[in-house]
């Protein structure tokens, strides 16, 4: 009795971190819809200003976890906005190199000033102390996931 009631509490932390991660999601989307920008699209933005900008779409597809052809969609929509502009690489003519237009840092500021926002007031009511300790915690979930993935796919422990 006791293993299953352990057993049901982890299984509700795990929705609960999927309900935290659709929560803060949806609050950031609904912020940023005013501003023409999808939950794709923000990301990618957001995602390009992080790597340096001038990435492959391949490394920005990677980077954000997500197919190829579903961020090729988005980055033509970025591109109607002119937020983004791509090119062919000069190293490799098959790779398209993307990067951010003046527009799309513009836009990326107007991201940046509401996506803090929506963040200190989710975090409201929480001290520094207790969101290091969660920052911790999640990371150390996150190396224990990732852990069990590397085993998982290298059932042998060869390299």
């Amino acid at each position: 009795m006791y293993k299953e009631l352990e057993r049901l509490k982890e299984l509700h932390l795990a929705e609960q971190l999927g309900r935290l991660h659709r929560l803060w999601r949806t609050a950031a989307d609904v912020e940023l819809i005013p501003l023409g920008l999808t939950h794709p699209r923000w990301t990618a933005l957001w995602k390009l200003l992080r790597l340096g900008d001038n990435v492959s779409q391949k490394v920005l597809a990677d980077a954000l976890e997500i197919e190829l052809p579903s961020l090729m969609r988005t980055l033509g929509q970025l591109e109607e906005q002119a937020y983004v502009k791509r090119r062919c690489c000069d190293n490799d003519k098959r790779a398209r190199i993307v990067s951010l237009t003046p527009q799309g840092i513009d836009i990326l500021k107007q991201i940046e000033t509401r996506i803090m926002q929506i963040r200190a007031e989710l975090l409201d009511g929480i001290s520094s102390q207790e969101l290091s300790e969660f920052e911790r915690v999640i990371n150390l979930i996150s190396d224990n996931a990732l852990a069990k993935l590397n085993q998982a796919t290298d059932p042998f422990g060869e390299k």
